[in-house]
């Protein structure tokens, strides 16, 4: 049977005859009459809620318990993510040869999930809410599914429901055990919407969660979303915040959480190490510094980013001669943020001062 896609829908060869001309023989005509009624299926535009650290540095810092739900709209922190979205059902049906619209049915689903960073399992929540209906919309049943991937296995806990009163479902999380030191590849959730009614062309349509990922980089497996940028805090440490707060000064914006660019985390020795003799090889802390202790050339952006060494501006860069001690304690403060944050290569930060 051959297959046709209409805007995400699957429908089958029956309905791809719904729209021969009025003008077709009377034979096209007479197949017509027994197709019967087709549900079509898309949902509304559904953008996604800006970062808050742009406005709110505490708030890249530390996720909070749950993102915030909003109507067409996926929003999450660093271990969570809420997404609500409008799906909107129209049942076409050839009337004299022609389509035409003969009912609709609109409902919402709102998908809650939070993610663990010391576990790569977890449970998703979902409610669908009754649908308003009008015409042949009454009495459509749906089903929904869900999958994971990269190494995650996602069970669906949801019946067949009529749309004609709300229903709840879940999904449960299982990712394979992962040996210390790997990062399993992003990925989404994928849910798959099926429209039946008897007498009626069944319907679909799909939508995918945010991105996430899960990982035992660290020999903790846990799972995060990775397009939310989390942040660092140098606060404390003086002279190194204090170069970071210089550099800001006069111009140099990135990693700056109040409206600044992101920096983007490396997994990389070599690069890291080339990106550290870009900028601080073979120089020796003038006599002044060394007087106080400030023997070690500190660089920013951190050479394990990949705006480290010499691929940003001048005007965008800068060394600050510390101590050994505080080079030892951003070096702490870095792991102890990374680890229960799970940031990874690419992933996206500010940092604090």
């Amino acid at each position: 049977m051959r297959i046709q896609i209409i805007r995400g829908l699957t429908i089958s060869a029956l309905a791809a005859g719904l729209l021969v001309p009025a003008t077709a023989s009377s034979q096209a005509a007479a197949h017509q009459a027994a197709v019967p009624a087709l549900i079509q299926a898309d949902i509304a535009p559904v953008a996604v809620e800006p970062a808050p650290s742009a406005t709110t540095p505490g708030a890249a810092a530390a996720p909070q318990a749950n993102a915030t739900c909003k109507i067409n709209m996926i929003s999450i922190n660093r271990f969570s993510e809420c997404e609500w979205v409008t799906l909107r059902l129209k049942v076409i049906r050839i009337v004299n040869g022609v389509p035409q619209q003969v009912g609709t049915a609109t409902f919402t689903a709102r998908h809650t999930m939070t993610l663990h960073a010391k576990s790569a399992d977890w449970e998703e929540k979902f409610q669908l809410s009754k649908a308003t209906t009008t015409g042949d919309g009454k009495g459509i049943t749906v089903s929904v599914t869900a999958t994971a991937g990269n190494g995650t296995s996602a069970k669906t806990h949801y019946g067949p429901h009529l749309l004609d009163t709300g229903s709840g479902g879940s999904v449960t999380y299982t990712t394979a055990p992962m040996r210390k030191g790997r990062i399993n590849g992003k990925t989404q959730t994928r849910y798959a919407f099926q429209y039946t009614k008897p007498g009626h062309v069944p319907g679909s349509t799909n939508y995918p969660s945010a991105t996430w990922r899960c990982d035992n980089y660290y020999g903790t497996s846990g799972c995060a979303m990775t397009d939310q940028p989390t942040a660092v805090s140098m606060v404390g440490i003086p002279w190194i915040d204090d170069g970071i707060r210089t550099l800001r000064a006069r111009g140099g914006h990135y990693g700056d959480p109040n409206g600044g660019k992101p920096l983007h985390w490396m997994i990389n020795t070599k690069q890291k190490n080339d990106n550290r003799r870009a900028v601080c090889g073979g120089r020796t802390a003038p006599p002044d510094m060394k007087r106080v202790g400030r023997t070690y050339c500190d660089e920013y952006p951190f050479a394990s980013t990949y705006e480290g060494g010499t691929k940003l501006p001048a005007s965008q860069r800068e060394t600050t001669w510390v101590s050994p001690n505080e080079n030892n304690t951003q070096g702490a403060r870095i792991t102890n943020w990374r680890r229960p944050m799970h940031v990874m290569d690419h992933d996206a930060f500010y940092v604090i001062v």
